[in-house]
């Protein structure tokens, strides 16, 4: 992600998202509840299915993270901001 950029708030019907910070900072934001999860290099979270969430690049700088999904059909529900 380029600095400050995020992604829209969005959920999967199906796969889990995995989510591991490779560079940077990240930030997972999460809704039903709200919650904000603040990843760092090595560190790694987990947004289960159905949930809407969105991931934020934090630095001033680009930043890295690797995304597994699974188990299922993807799909990417925006939801509203």
């Amino acid at each position: 992600l380029e600095a400050g950029e995020a992604l829209p708030w969005h959920y999967h019907s199906e796969v889990t998202d995995y989510v591991f910070a490779l560079d940077g900072e990240i930030e997972i934001q999460l809704r039903s509840p709200d919650e904000t999860v603040t990843l760092t290099p090595g560190k790694k979270w987990e947004v289960p299915t159905g949930r809407i969430h969105r991931v934020v690049n934090m630095c001033r700088e680009k930043t890295k993270y690797l995304l597994i999904q699974g188990i299922g059909k993807y799909d990417f529900n925006r939801a509203g901001s």
